[in-house]
């Protein structure tokens, strides 16, 4: 199930009309189950700041203590003096932050969490900024984060989501809408017993000057489940599966294509984008391709999905304003187009205001080749059948649910042979 994501200002207006006391108190009664079932009975510091976190703390406190725990409660006046515990659970503060915390509170809360043998973070660690996931002040290392009523962004992005451990979302019976998600494990349909190859899903991938960066994306095609996969070249490509035609004759326009793929490998050759662009299929733009658009508007129209990471994302778009999230919908927005934003904080935005934020990627996913297999995969989605933005956000998931699969010393062709294990 896709869990919701709101920003600080979206909770605040999702909280409207629900009586505080009964937030706070469902709130720390969820973060006192959340640390009891992490921890069992153990000593415990709970550091409670002014605020509504702070409330949920003295809550929590009150339930562990009913469960016969020893809890002691540090506030901003006591701080100072507080001694550290075996578990740590920091309620100083949460999504309201906007500034960075005295360098006094910082320095204890640091030496804190560094001290016990497991900390815990109500709704988010103090010093992160909850809607982009920036460090207001240092921050340290998290073994569990319980957040309530939705995620925020900055749970999935970087570099916060690389200190909050796990991450806990409790119920606490607000009704949330959102058109932000978590990428969830998708539900691909199931095969038509009565298809074929062609109907199954056909994958038409534009070779260029580099011969295996295509060959990764339609080896990732085809072991993504798409029915036939051929790559248009007029030289042979090594390292292609026996399944993946090579052809320098078949026809792009060709009525089976369910999608075709640009730009993995493809040099500077901007007449093989401006072809994929004349047919009225689904095109996936990965890679050289990127930096052959020009300007975004002219994808306008087209049923297009782009992948950039950073620097190819700068180069089109430019250096817009705004967190991760704003630059990746102000971009699909300019573009017409699904724009998977790469990186360890993958996000994918729809020109309809949809934003999905990926799980974090295993950090070997950092090496050549990978982004060709995810354009792969994505082009196979997409060949099947799956809507542009469901597709890309399918094709994220299972990326780096391979790669967990593959493991730290993976290549990108490991990372390929890892699909099936992912689909399954």
């Amino acid at each position: 199930m896709s869990r919701p994501i709101l920003t600080a200002v979206q909770m605040r207006v999702a909280e409207q009309g629900h009586d505080v006391v009964t937030l706070m108190e469902r709130a720390g009664a969820a973060l006192a189950e959340a640390a009891w079932q992490f921890a069992g009975p153990i000593e415990t510091l709970i550091l409670c700041g002014p605020g509504n976190n702070g409330g949920d703390g003295r809550v929590a406190a009150r339930h562990l203590e009913a469960r016969g725990m020893t809890v002691r409660i540090a506030t901003l006046d006591t701080l100072a003096d507080a001694q550290a515990a075996p578990m740590l659970i920091d309620c100083l503060f949460g999504t309201g932050l906007r500034k960075p915390l005295e360098d006094s509170v910082s320095s204890k809360l640091l030496s804190l969490v560094d001290a016990a043998q497991l900390a815990i973070a109500c709704d988010l660690p103090s010093g992160v900024s909850a809607d982009d996931g920036t460090l207001l002040s240092p921050v340290g290392s998290y073994d569990l984060t319980v957040t309530f009523g939705a995620l925020k962004p900055a749970h999935h992005m970087m570099p916060a989501v690389w200190l909050m451990g796990r991450i806990v979302l409790a119920d606490i019976g607000i009704d949330v809408q959102s058109d932000w998600h978590e990428i969830a494990k998708p539900e691909l349909p199931p095969l038509d017993p009565a298809g074929n190859k062609f109907t199954r899903g056909m994958v038409h991938c534009l070779a260029g000057q580099m011969p295996g960066a295509i060959a990764l994306a339609a080896s990732a095609a085809a072991r993504a489940g798409a029915g036939y996969v051929r790559v248009s070249t007029s030289r042979s490509i090594d390292g292609l599966p026996s399944a993946v035609v090579q052809t320098d004759t078949a026809e792009i326009n060709d009525p089976r294509v369910g999608a075709i793929l640009v730009g993995p490998g493809l040099g500077d050759i901007p007449p093989v984008l401006t072809l994929a662009l004349t047919v009225p299929k689904p095109v996936i733009i990965d890679a050289d391709a990127i930096a052959l658009v020009g300007e975004p508007e002219r994808l306008k129209g087209h049923d297009a999905i782009l992948t950039p990471h950073e620097g190819e994302f700068v180069k089109l778009f430019g250096d817009l304003p705004g967190s991760k999230a704003d630059r990746a919908l102000e971009a699909a927005r300019r573009s017409g187009a699904v724009v998977v934003y790469k990186g360890p904080d993958t996000l994918v935005a729809s020109p309809d205001g949809r934003l999905c934020f990926a799980p974090p990627a295993p950090a070997w996913l950092a090496s050549a080749g990978t982004g060709d297999v995810l354009a792969g995969i994505i082009a196979a989605f997409r060949a099947r059948g799956l809507p542009s933005f469901e597709a890309a956000c399918a094709a994220v998931w299972i990326h780096g649910r391979a790669a967990e699969i593959a493991g730290p010393t993976m290549i990108a062709d490991d990372l390929v042979a890892a699909i099936p294990l992912a689909l399954r």
